[in-house]
């Protein structure tokens, strides 16, 4: 029997009903994650005759066994489907490219909630709004709302702080409620909060209402600067309110989707309409082999609503799917949304034009990541061509050594592959083997640890680089190639020669140096590479030299060891340390009377020793 056969006749005993199922390999990694309504039906077809799509007919040839997990409805299905897709992440589904990168505007918990942009979602009871098509929009949103609404953007941690701290002038000049100075309630500050987030749900008109209403208070009971600051406050919600452009009905909810894919790249185009007015747009690049069918972008669509406050009354869909598809989409997020929300396609008036305008999006957004890629694949070909690399390289691994000192040494790897930087692959690797500033040394360690993992399928690093770069010259293409031979690795390796103004000259090995100077893309390409290696490692190695030394001050002070310098600055900055009473260091667990106070003596003698230098260097500049 054959495993196309084996495979028919397990798909033909299942049972008729909803439910997930999960393509395996031979050694039984998970291929695909699929939902079915009907699971023996869906299943059966793909071991049945041949297939139209290169992407599935690619998947049955790998496929060696499936699992499934018969579920309730499809609804079920369909929340499994997400949460098993995110866990296995299989090379068939279709996902958002970088999915976790899209900035989104956070709102936490607590007496007194901060907004912040974050590119993470968590469970963590939080409302997030977005995403942002990037960064910039996000923090523009931010700067608004932190503006109209007055909220402090300062890390002070409140009720902590109030009163421990000094107001800053963004309350002398009316731009902070300043809670540090106990100027207003929790109750207050939440109200002012609420009203950032209808602003960042689209409701400008609820939040204007709310402060004018709150004016008019501060008017009645004579507190005519509370009035005035919230007169600027409409204002400039009136100001961002002209910044959105209206593109329907002023009762308008919606978000728009429509998909548009050319030869070698998809986008899925989203329009978040609120109050009538385009709030914020979104292009995500699919990566897919070849065009996603309805049903997988219907899938697409219900998992970005996990872990979002921000629903629409509507969604329109810009391009054709089942009746039954449609109503499990808007069945899933009515559940989400714990109210209504209906899904649709338009075919005609103002919901159509929506999706037309979300098509243009999409078909932008793909174009000119198609226009990115070649751009990349011209780079990687003639960097193969100077190289006189035999094939070109799909992966590329860059590599820098940082450190402060002789000690807190740090190398770094940072990956390019399939046209982008692929930031999961990156990695920093602490030097333990060498002495002092040993670069050699520690580009030895930091290869021989990285290739360790070649070639292992279960690490996440198993993948062989086609070319690795290395921020030095010969002597360091020495050192590399030593630990690749040594491995029975032949991986191409080059130095990224920089010159006497630090800037990258030329790529070398051991015998030729070969000029980048003039190739400009080339250059561009090499340069934000090396730079990214650089910016990595520097990053980490700064931060385990200031961990050092903030660690070594209080080590020096009798009685506070290592456990006790991590317990005092988990509860507070050294800064704040430095100044603190005997009693506010008595609050952290650990520290005793004598150790409290032996840190204030210290600091105080610190303090004491500094201005009386400070009084002598100023008499000697005198004399």
């Amino acid at each position: 029997m054959t495993v196309i056969e084996r495979l028919r006749d397990k798909a033909n005993s299942l049972p008729e009903g909803p439910g997930v199922y999960i393509m395996k390999d031979t050694d039984g990694a998970v291929l695909y994650v699929g939902k079915s309504k009907k699971l023996k039906n869906r299943v059966s077809s793909y071991f049945v005759g041949t297939h139209k799509s290169t992407k599935t007919a690619k998947l049955v040839s790998l496929v060696r066994d499936f699992d499934y997990i018969v579920c309730k409805s499809e609804i079920e299905a369909l929340t499994l489907e997400n949460v098993l897709i995110k866990k296995h992440s299989p090379k068939y589904n279709i996902k958002l490219k970088d999915a976790k990168s899209y900035p989104y505007i956070k709102v936490s918990q607590g007496e007194y909630p901060r907004l912040f942009v974050t590119r993470e979602r968590k469970s963590d009871g939080g409302r997030y709004f977005g995403p942002y098509s990037g960064s910039s929009a996000a923090h523009a949103a931010l700067g608004a709302v932190m503006k109209v609404f007055m909220l402090p953007s300062c890390k002070h941690s409140f009720p902590k702080d109030i009163g421990r701290v000094r107001p800053c002038i963004y309350r002398d000049i009316g731009r902070c409620v300043a809670p540090c100075a106990g100027s207003v309630t929790a109750e207050e500050y939440r109200e002012l909060v609420k009203g950032a987030e209808r602003v960042l749900s689209g409701s400008s008109d609820a939040a204007k209402r709310s402060l004018e209403r709150e004016m008019e208070r501060a008017a009645g009971a004579l507190e005519f600067e509370r009035a005035a600051t919230l007169r600027d406050s409409i204002m400039a919600l009136d100001k961002l309110s002209e910044k959105q452009k209206v593109v329907a009905d002023a009762s308008a909810s919606r978000d728009v989707f429509s998909f548009f894919a050319s030869e070698v790249v998809g986008a899925l185009a989203m329009l978040s309409i609120r109050a009538g007015a385009l709030i914020n747009k979104n292009e995500f690049i699919v990566s897919a082999l070849d065009e996603p069918s309805s049903e997988e972008l219907i899938s697409l669509i219900a998992s970005h609503y996990e872990g979002t406050d921000n629903f629409p009354k509507e969604i329109m869909l810009g391009f054709s799917a089942e009746k039954e598809d449609l109503e499990l989409l808007s069945d899933y997020v009515s559940l989400l949304a714990g109210r209504r929300v209906y899904a649709r396609t338009p075919e005609r008036g103002e919901g159509r034009a929506l999706c037309d305008m979300a098509l243009d999006n999409a078909r932008e957004s793909a174009k000119q990541k198609t226009l990115e890629g070649e751009r990349e694949d011209k780079n990687i070909r003639r960097i193969s061509e100077l190289l006189g690399l035999g094939e070109i390289p799909e992966r590329i691994e860059a590599y820098d050594i940082s450190n402060i000192g002789n000690e807190n040494i740090v190398g770094s790897m940072v990956v390019w592959q399939d046209g982008r930087l692929k930031k999961s692959d990156y990695r920093l690797f602490s030097v333990k083997s060498t002495k002092g500033a040993d670069d050699y040394g520690s580009m030895r360690e930091v290869i021989s640890r990285r290739v360790a993992h070649i070639g292992d399928a279960t690490a996440s690093l198993g993948d062989t680089p086609g070319l690795i770069l290395v921020d030095g010259g010969r002597g360091h293409v020495a050192v590399a190639r030593e630990v690749l031979e040594s491995a029975s690795l032949d991986i191409p390796v080059f130095g990224m020669v920089k010159d006497d103004y630090h800037k990258t000259r030329a790529l070398c090995d051991l015998e030729h140096e070969i000029s980048i100077a003039k190739e400009f893309d080339v250059y561009g390409f090499v340069y934000n590479l090396q730079e990214e290696a650089h910016r990595f490692a520097v990053k980490s190695s700064s931060k385990a030299k200031t961990k050092t030394l903030t660690h070594s001050i209080l080590e020096k002070i009798e009685g506070i060891g290592p456990a006790k310098a991590r317990a005092l600055l988990k509860s507070m900055p050294l800064g704040k340390i430095k100044s603190a009473t005997a009693e506010e260091l008595l609050t952290v667990k650990g520290i005793g009377r004598s150790d409290a106070e032996r840190v204030v003596d210290y600091f105080k003698k610190s303090k004491r020793g500094k201005k009386e230098n400070d009084a002598h260097n100023y008499r000697l500049g005198k004399g």
